[in-house]
């Protein structure tokens, strides 16, 4: 389930087996000097923390972090690296990235394709930027029986869909499902005559709400809070290795997030963040306000585990389930592997 459109270890191993050659190199022409040399040398810095980012505000608020020097302030190299959604989950997978922001869906995805990752920080849950967008004269989710409806299929907002469904006491054999990318759905529901409705993210979703008069959101994710949490989700060598690292990386996560919610500096939040994606601040304004931030205490209250969508727990074998029952792979996961909140509950 993927929103919008190993790691390090490989590159820590061809430094250190190029070190190893320049000292044999070196004690075959001296071996005495070299010994004195190596002794004396200074251990090696730390290569800086590779992370993708890409457009959703609970990963674009890093960019205040960036822009105001808070990484180098907490004693953290950190390397941001700008991808559309999608091509950051394929730097991960190809071992590019230490880590990657990702929905929770999309974590169980990507480590069932084969690149294991673990959550340790929860930026955020989607809390109204995942939209049902449904043309007059329909209202409700109900009156989406027997219609066609558009929707990037075994994605994040697919999910949204069922979700709608199932609450409406609606099957997805109750409706005809129409695929097709997620940047394409607002023509799609524009141009297509039978097509009565689609599910999109913002800005897709604001933008379909544009192209058809009248039309209107009838499901989105703040009906159901928890459905889609997002997380920084690390490679697990990473993770072992540089734990101290990746703790203050978190703490610099709630600076950024206490920064966005203060009305004192808020002004300034959106500025960087909307500067990031092209927008103005009064375009980025409402995305962000889609987007329910997770400060140290509600993000340790997510990861208390649980059934229910409150839980990052309960959401992601929610989102497991959705992920085998459409075959977005086979194996159902083991969910709590992928979840580590020891960084996040640590004083």
């Amino acid at each position: 389930m993927k929103r919008f459109e190993s790691a390090r270890t490989s590159l820590t191993l061809l430094n250190s087996l190029a070190s190893s050659r320049r000292v044999r190199g070196a004690i075959a022409c001296a071996a005495a000097a070299v010994a004195i040399g190596f002794a004396a040398a200074p251990a090696q810095a730390a290569t800086p923390l590779a992370i993708g980012y890409s457009d959703w505000p609970g990963f674009v608020a890093f960019q205040i972090a960036i822009d105001k020097g808070w990484f180098k302030e907490a004693g953290v190299d950190v390397n941001f690296q700008w991808f559309d959604y999608s091509a950051s989950l394929d730097a991960f997978s190809a071992g590019k990235l230490d880590a990657v922001g990702a929905t929770n869906g999309d974590a169980l995805v990507t480590g069932a394709s084969g690149a294991k990752n673990v959550m340790i920080l929860l930026t955020d849950y989607s809390s109204g930027n995942d939209m049902i967008v449904a043309k007059p004269p329909i209202r409700t989710v109900a009156g989406l029986k027997g219609k066609k409806v558009g929707v990037e299929m075994g994605l994040v907002d697919h999910l949204l869909l069922d979700t709608a469904l199932e609450k409406h006491a609606l099957k997805e054999s109750d409706i005809t499902l129409v695929n097709a990318k997620t940047n394409e759905l607002p023509q799609v529901l524009a141009s297509s005559g039978d097509v009565a409705a689609v599910g999109a993210w913002q800005p897709n979703a604001g933008e379909a709400l544009k192209r058809v008069p009248g039309s209107r959101p009838i499901f989105t994710s703040a009906d159901a809070p928890g459905l889609i949490y997002d997380a920084i989700t690390v490679n697990p060598v990473s993770l072992q290795s540089r734990k101290a690292d990746w703790a203050k990386v978190i703490k610099v996560w709630y600076r950024c997030v206490a920064y966005i919610n203060d009305p004192k500096t808020q002004p300034d939040a959106v500025k960087i963040m909307s500067a990031r994606v092209g927008l103005t601040p009064a375009q980025y304004l409402p995305l962000l306000k889609g987007t329910h931030l997770l400060d140290a205490a509600a993000a340790r209250k997510a990861f208390v585990k649980g059934d229910g969508l409150d839980s990052v727990y309960g959401s992601s074998v929610n989102a497991d389930k959705f992920n085998v029952r459409n075959a977005v792979y086979k194996q159902s996961q083991n969910v709590s592997a992928y979840l580590d909140p020891a960084l996040t509950n640590a004083p």
